[in-house]
């Protein structure tokens, strides 16, 4: 077990690449990107731009899966403002949408856009999610592969030749060990690793039929037969990251929580993460118990990346935040699945990862966490 010799992220990621010095993909990346020439990916993501214009018998040049956060509002107004593009975006409605989350993808609608909003059979949904909870302890899993196949989708049955994605967790996260590499090439989004399983796996479960999974996975070759081209955007934009995209949704309309929010009820200092569903901070948690690490980690990592807090700063955030999530939105999610808080906190401690360990007194101690805390005296 390591941790980034860099930044602080830990080899417990799945997928994640460390290479020989101990310096994990996503700081690589970081690296790579004062030598790449951004002109000339501009000019590529502009040629890409006038193929789809050229090449669509569609109403639309291009479709982007939207959920009105700050990385969406990002990527609809670059393709429209600055790549001229007719847009279709999709909206995958999350379970339990709230009301900034609601906010916000109606304003992203208002800003000037055709929206179709798409949302699983909320029966069927539950099954899933409560399945996947017990076999995964990641009640997430299965509404991602909606999000993502949702667009694909509509792509397809619109004809719609180009579709755009935000960022390709190979280079942000450094996952690159999972089928989606580091390159420009979104329509593998189908090997990220949360979806990279066969979707009829949840044929398993009961009266669940294959029509009731439409829209849980989309057909790739027939895409790349039609010539269908998706792109991750973060591949083309210098200026793309978590702070600018925030800065730059919220200049459109994008709400944040208040600047009073509790950081301790759901496991993060920043207000503009995971605005429009609450089950992320139960998953987040979970997240926590099974790798060691949550979603403080990943938000500090980031932002000690783009130089806007030191290592021992991040180290600090995560020992003070990292795993935290309010009874609350836990009670709320046993009470969507039916189980009790016996039920959620026993199949949570069968997924514990290797990096507990009980001490004497038996209360679990994170290894991750000791590697952290040597970090607290490090003069940096």
């Amino acid at each position: 077990m390591k941790i980034c010799k860099k930044c602080i992220q830990p080899d417990t990621r799945p997928g994640v690449f460390f290479n020989e010095d101990g310096i994990c993909g996503a700081c690589i990346w970081q690296d790579e990107m004062s030598r790449i020439d951004w002109k000339q990916r501009e000019n590529e993501l502009q040629e890409i731009a006038s193929w789809a214009k050229k090449t669509s018998n569609s109403n639309y040049d291009c479709v982007i899966g939207v959920s009105g956060g700050k990385d969406s509002t990002k990527q609809a107004l670059t393709a429209k403002d600055k790549l001229g593009l007719r847009c279709l975006l999709v909206n995958s409605e999350p379970v339990g949408l709230t009301e900034i989350g609601r906010n916000n993808i109606e304003n992203l609608k208002n800003l000037g856009f055709d929206v179709i909003s798409l949302r699983p059979n909320p029966k069927i949904m539950k099954k899933l999610i409560k399945r996947d909870f017990f076999k995964y302890l990641n009640p997430v899993k299965i509404t991602e592969y909606s999000l993502w196949a949702s667009t694909y989708i509509i792509a397809e049955k619109f004809e719609i030749p180009l579709i755009i994605q935000g960022e390709n967790p190979g280079l942000t996260l450094g996952a690159s060990n999972t089928g989606v590499g580091t390159d420009s090439n979104a329509l593998k989004a189908n090997e990220l690793h949360t979806i990279s399983n066969d979707w009829k796996e949840y044929l398993d479960v009961t009266d669940v039929e294959q029509e009731d999974l439409y829209f849980f996975h989309y057909n790739r070759e027939k895409l790349e037969k039609n010539q269908v081209r998706a792109i991750w955007l973060n591949y083309f934009l210098k200026e793309w990251s978590n702070h600018n995209n925030a800065i730059f949704s919220k200049e459109h309309g994008l709400q944040w929580r208040p600047d009073n929010f509790n950081h301790e009820s759901i496991g993060t200092y920043l207000p503009y993460f995971q605005l429009d569903t609450d089950l992320t901070q139960v998953n987040q948690l979970l997240k926590f118990i099974k790798f060691g690490f949550g979603q403080t980690m990943d938000h500090a990592c980031y932002d000690f990346r783009e130089n806007k807090i030191s290592r021992k700063e991040a180290t600090d955030l995560v020992l003070k935040l990292d795993g935290k999530c309010s009874n609350d939105y836990i009670k709320k999610f046993c009470e969507y699945i039916g189980i009790t808080n016996d039920e959620f906190w026993n199949t949570t401690e069968k997924f514990r990862g290797t990096m507990w360990k009980k001490d004497t007194s038996g209360k679990w101690e994170n290894e991750i966490w000791k590697l952290l805390s040597n970090i607290k005296n490090e003069n940096i």
